[in-house]
């Protein structure tokens, strides 16, 4: 079967949805919440304000250690690291631990002392300061509103970010795969006989979370960023500045809500569809073209979406039921979100030899009357 002239037919989609949930009444000094999958800003408030965040703070650090070490590789605890104050794992100068433990004490209970012991092994290694390179990394990053002092994220005069910035950051540092697992456990048990305990309480409370970090000092109040998945569509919310743990917690879900409520799993192609009729010659009926499978997605309501259907303006005989026709491909803003083929719903046979002889011959025979009339 070959296949010709491919013209392009475009449709317009608008997806409907019921009202969505009212907007949160959020208790922070700024928040922010983002689509996962585009990074599209859905909802905020002071979100360029450069604020203290904490221990988001070990966001970048592990970034930072994962980029520069092996997992697997031991790191010699510095007496700097035995020494910081906060929420620790009680490291001590001189111990040796592999480096992926230090990393789930910085990201799962959030140690200070982690933290530190990971920034001065890299620092053992490339000889430049910590924070030097946490600041290179935030600018290749292009997170503007972003400034590092320490690896930890304890309070310090020049240390800050913005609630956009944490929350492109978190997206950026979860395409690790080492970090993405870390940071849904609620536990885990490390070198020395540690256990682990996560202080982000939404893991295993709000359905479909899955990260991300926590922060909280006197300086900064109660931060987080979180992510889960529902509705077919994954939510970055980040809260800096709470008043209060439950507070926080509290606010983040109705986020995580609201966002997930800005969309509609819907069918973009639904089973049986016609999407066209394409000529196969000799006076048969043309095919059908339907898609090869369903296709769904998570679409943000109210949004006009293009439909454009991809067929060739004749195929040859034989056509089978199955054959791929052409294509539908779903827009979202000139980026294409959805496709499937769009195959033969019917079968087409190939005209015998004495078929396509008549065929002609009745074809010129009405050509010629045409002629004379």
């Amino acid at each position: 079967m070959k296949l010709r002239l491919l013209p392009v037919l475009a449709a317009l989609l608008v997806v409907c949805a019921p009202a969505a949930a009212a907007t949160p009444d959020v208790d922070a000094r700024a928040y922010l919440v983002m689509d996962g999958a585009d990074g599209e800003v859905l909802l905020a408030s002071h979100a360029h304000d450069r604020l203290p965040m904490a221990s988001i703070t070990k966001l970048m650090t592990a970034f930072g250690a994962t980029s520069l070490i092996k997992p697997s590789r031991t790191v010699v605890v510095d007496p700097a690291a035995a020494g910081v104050n906060g929420s620790t794992i009680n490291l001590r100068a001189g111990e040796r631990m592999p480096m992926r433990d230090l990393l789930a004490g910085a990201l799962i209970q959030s140690a200070n002392d982690a933290a530190v012991a990971l920034a001065k092994q890299v620092e053992k290694q490339v000889g430049v300061p910590f924070p030097e390179l946490m600041n290179t990394w935030a600018k290749s990053m292009k997170l503007n509103d972003t400034h590092y002092v320490r690896p930890d994220g304890l309070d310090a005069p020049g240390h800050y970010s913005s609630a956009f910035d944490t929350t492109k950051l978190a997206v950026l540092v979860m395409q690790k795969p080492l970090i993405r697992r870390l940071v849904r456990q609620r536990s885990a048990t490390i070198a020395g006989g540690r256990t682990l305990h996560t202080w982000n309480d939404l893991l295993g409370e709000f359905p479909g979370t899955f990260g991300v970090k926590t922060g909280h000092t006197s300086g900064a109040g109660w931060n987080e960023v979180a992510a889960a998945r529902g509705n077919g569509v994954t939510i970055y919310a980040t809260i800096l500045g709470s008043p209060s743990r439950s507070v926080r917690n509290a606010d983040l879900e109705e986020l995580l809500a609201w966002g997930m409520s800005r969309y509609a799993l819907v069918s973009l192609a639904p089973p049986g569809k016609v999407y066209g009729r394409v000529s196969v010659g000799y006076g048969e009926e043309a095919v059908p073209a339907v898609a090869a499978r369903p296709l769904r997605r998570a679409v943000r309501i109210g949004r006009s979406l293009v439909q454009q259907v991809v067929l060739p303006g004749q195929v040859d005989l034989p056509v089978r039921r199955g054959d791929v026709l052409g294509e539908l491909r779903i827009l979202d803003r000139g980026k294409v979100v959805g496709r499937t083929p769009l195959v033969a719903a019917e079968d087409r046979e190939a005209p015998s030899t004495v078929e396509r002889v008549k065929w002609y011959a009745g074809r010129t025979k009405d050509h010629i009357k045409g002629w004379f009339s």
